[in-house]
């Protein structure tokens, strides 16, 4: 039996989808919503409790930010669309390192509103708020530099 949804969360659906592929990101309707499948341009980072924190406000200090996606539930949890992973594998390794769930080559990616079991996926920060999407290079000196308990600066991206 076809899920009807209300006609609001109907148009955000159709919304996301057409600013998705306009952006040129492959997604796929579902049942609770729609997804992001990850390809070899754009990818995702999860991060979740204090780290995926203080990742957020070194990118924000760092005019670094991209579209984040914040997940219901009891913890924090955040994924950061990210380009230049099939170039970035020192950067992919050290993220696993720390617990981060790297999405790549057709993982996917719950989109708001997309129902998910604790609620509904939503923005944190949207496409059209963030200037660029994040190298995933810049997610991973963010999680180098929470990792060591260093203030956040923009100089720390150079080391």
């Amino acid at each position: 039996m076809p899920t009807t949804f209300p006609s609001s969360v109907a148009e955000a659906i159709s919304d996301t989808v057409q600013d998705c592929r306009r952006r040129g990101w492959t997604v796929a309707e579902t049942t609770n919503g729609v997804c992001l499948i990850t390809d070899e341009q754009t990818s995702a980072i999860e991060l979740t409790g204090a780290l995926a924190a203080t990742v957020r406000r070194y990118l924000r200090a760092n005019n670094l930010s991209g579209p984040v996606i914040e997940i219901p539930g009891p913890q924090r949890r955040e994924i950061h669309l990210v380009v230049g992973a099939a170039k970035a594998a020192m950067a992919i390794s050290a993220l696993r390192a720390v617990g981060a769930i790297v999405h790549t080559d057709g993982a996917s990616i719950p989109l708001p509103p997309t129902r998910l079991s604790a609620g509904s996926a939503c923005w944190g920060i949207s496409p059209s708020e963030a200037r660029r999407v994040s190298p995933v290079v810049a997610i991973a000196a963010a999680v180098r530099v929470a990792e060591s308990g260093r203030k956040p600066h923009l100089s720390d991206l150079a080391s």
